[in-house]
C-alpha cells in the first residue's frame, strides 16, 4: 500500500531532511507534495532522484491526502494541522505546539509506538523535542531491565537545533574572529556562539530553569513513565550538526554496566561504539548523516546505589526531528492505514 504525503516547511533544514528520509528509506509514496511559505514558492528540493517544486501552503487543501508532516513553527502549524486533520489528512508534527496535549500522541517509535492508536481523537501526532528523542531511545531498554528512578542530564546541542539562523550565526561569527574589522554581533543566541558555550536554550521560566530542560523533563514523563525524576541543564555548544547528551542514571535494580551495554547493543536504533582507549567513543562530528543513536562511556556511578553514567550523541536533524518523523509516518502505514 502506499500513501500520498505531504511535506510543510519543505525548504528549511527539518523539512528538506524529511524529503531524503523519505527517499533513502523508500517510504511508499503514490503522490508527494512539498509545501512552503508564499515567498518560497517555486524553489526547488529535491526528493531521491527528483526535484519537486514547492507550492503555497496557504491555498493547498489537504483532501485526499494521507499524511502530512510539518516542519514549521508552532504558529504556523497552529493555523494549518487543524485544517489537514479536518480534511482526513494525518499530521506528524515537528513543533511544540501538540507536544502536551493530553488528546496528541507523543511518539518515538522505538520507545512507544503503540501509541499511535490515540492519533484519532484529533488526527495529529507530535514529534518530541530533538534532545529528548535520542535520550528516551536510550532510557527505555535501560528502564525495561532495572526501572529508572532519577535521570540527570547535560546536553551540549548543536547550532543547527535552532535553524538556519543558529548555523549562519556560527558560520559568521566564527569567520569574524580571524578578522576582527568584520565583527559579528550575537542576533540569533543571547551571547557570542563562536569558540564558547551558552547555558541557555529557549526562554527562563520561574523556577530557574529554561522551556528547553522543562521539555525534557515533560516529554520524557509522556513518553517513557510519569514516575521518572528527571532535571536538565541544556547548553548550546559551537557545533553545526549532532546533539550530544552526558546522562546519569538512578535505577530501582542494581544494573552492572557490562549488562547495560549488552542491552543496549541489542536495542532498536542504538549503536555502542565504548573502548575505554583513546577515541574509543563517538564525537558529534562522527555522527552526522547517521540513523543511530550512539552510545559511549558506559559506567558505573559508585555515588549513588544503583547508579550508570553514559554518553550518548545523535544527529539532531536526524532522529532528533525527521528520521523520527519518518519512522512515526511507518508505524502509522502499518498500523493504522492499512487497517483504515
Amino acid at each position: 500500500m502506499s500513501y500520498k504525503v505531504v511535506v510543510v516547511g519543505a525548504t528549511g533544514n527539518v523539512g528538506r531532511e524529511m524529503l531524503n528520509i523519505l527517499a533513502e528509506r523508500e517510504f511508499p509514496i503514490s503522490k508527494i507534495a512539498a509545501l512552503a511559505s508564499r515567498k518560497s514558492i517555486g524553489t526547488e528540493v529535491s526528493f531521491g532522484e527528483k526535484t519537486l517544486k514547492t507550492r503555497d501552503l496557504a491555498t493547498f487543501d489537504f483532501t485526499g491526502w494521507d499524511i502530512a508532516l510539518f516542519a514549521v513553527g508552532s504558529d504556523t502549524t497552529k493555523e494549518y494541522a487543524p485544517k489537514s486533520a479536518a480534511a482526513g489528512c494525518i499530521v506528524i508534527d515537528n513543533s511544540s505546539l501538540y507536544r502536551y496535549d493530553p488528546d496528541v500522541p507523543l511518539i518515538v517509535p522505538e520507545v512507544n509506538s503503540e501509541a499511535i492508536h490515540e492519533c484519532k481523537k484529533k488526527n495529529i501526532i507530535a514529534n518530541p523535542n530533538c534532545s529528548t528523542a535520542q535520550m528516551v531511545v536510550t532510557l527505555k531498554p535501560l528502564h525495561d531491565r532495572a526501572r529508572i528512578k532519577r535521570v540527570v542530564v547535560s546536553t551540549y546541542q548543536s547550532v543547527s537545533g535552532a535553524g538556519k539562523e543558529g548555523i549562519d550565526e556560527l558560520w559568521d561569527q566564527t569567520k569574524s574572529i580571524y578578522n576582527p574589522v568584520d565583527d559579528k554581533p550575537p542576533r540569533k543566541f543571547t551571547k557570542q556562539i563562536a569558540f564558547n558555550v551558552i547555558p541557555h536554550i529557549d526562554v527562563f521560566l520561574d523556577s530557574g530553569d529554561t522551556k528547553e530542560e522543562w521539555k525534557m523533563v515533560a516529554e520524557t514523563k509522556k513518553i517513557l513513565d510519569t514516575s521518572i525524576k528527571v532535571t536538565a541543564t541544556c547548553v548550546r555548544v559551537p557545533v553545526f550538526v549532532g546533539h550530544s547528551e552526558a546522562i546519569n542514571i538512578e535505577f530501582e535494580d542494581f544494573l552492572d554496566e557490562d549488562e547495560a551495554r549488552s542491552i543496549l547493543r541489542e536495542a532498536p536504533g542504538i549503536m555502542v561504539i565504548d573502548k575505554r582507549e583513546d577515541g574509543g567513543y563517538v564525537s558529534p562530528i562522527e555522527c552526522v548523516g547517521d540513523y543511530a543513536t550512539f552510545i559511549s562511556r558506559i559506567r558505573q556511578d559508585v555515588t549513588v546505589q544503583n547508579g550508570l553514567n553514559l554518553w550518548c550523541v545523535c544527529d539532531n536533524l536526524r532522529k532528533g526531528a525527521a528520521l523520527n518523523a519518518v519512522q512515526i509516518a511507518e508505524v502509522l502505514g502499518n498500523k493504522v492505514l492499512k487497517k483504515g
